[in-house]
């Protein structure tokens, strides 16, 4: 019986997966260790976590810049990309460093960070209330929703010609 060989141990289906990927967390280090090497329980699997991070991303960047840079290519992708790196570096790898502990960075996973930003929130002025930020972020959104839907429009009518428009 394949069951025997799996006496003690509890095999992951793929629903258990999903249903618990929201719960999965990396907490950054305590205050007390500031920037040093900590133990993986205690913020280490952060500091491993935001290395591999930043490590994967940071090439990217470059990379869709300069194709960009050929006849007839804008930067737009590349700067689209870097625009959306440049809150993430700040919150998570600039704070830090000018608030002297990697603590005071975002923490990977969904409700952590959900968490972070309320603490956020309430220790630096109430963004939940703030116009100012309710009208970035519908701006955000919104902006985002049409350019992704200017270019499925572009795409879908590229068997016609849509994509001319650039020309005229």
């Amino acid at each position: 019986d394949h069951r025997a060989q799996h006496v003690g141990q509890r095999r992951l289906e793929p629903r258990s997966v999903r249903a618990h990927a929201a719960l999965a967390r990396a907490e950054p280090p305590g205050p007390e260790y500031g920037f040093s090497i900590v133990p993986l329980n205690k913020g280490g699997w952060w500091l491993i976590a935001r290395l591999l991070h930043d490590d994967g991303v940071d090439p990217v960047v470059p990379a869709h810049i300069y194709p960009g840079t050929r006849p007839g290519h804008g930067h737009a992708c590349g700067l689209g990309l870097c625009r959306r790196h440049l809150p993430d570096h700040h919150a998570g790898l600039h704070r830090p460093m000018l608030m002297g502990s990697w603590a005071e960075a975002v923490p990977f996973g969904i409700f952590p960070h959900l968490d972070w930003t309320a603490a956020f929130s309430i220790r630096y002025g109430n963004l939940f209330y703030n116009p100012f930020h309710c009208l970035s972020i519908v701006f955000l959104y919104g902006s985002t929703l049409l350019f992704a839907m200017h270019g499925a429009t572009i795409l879908a009518v590229g068997r016609y010609g849509g994509e001319r428009e650039i020309e005229q």
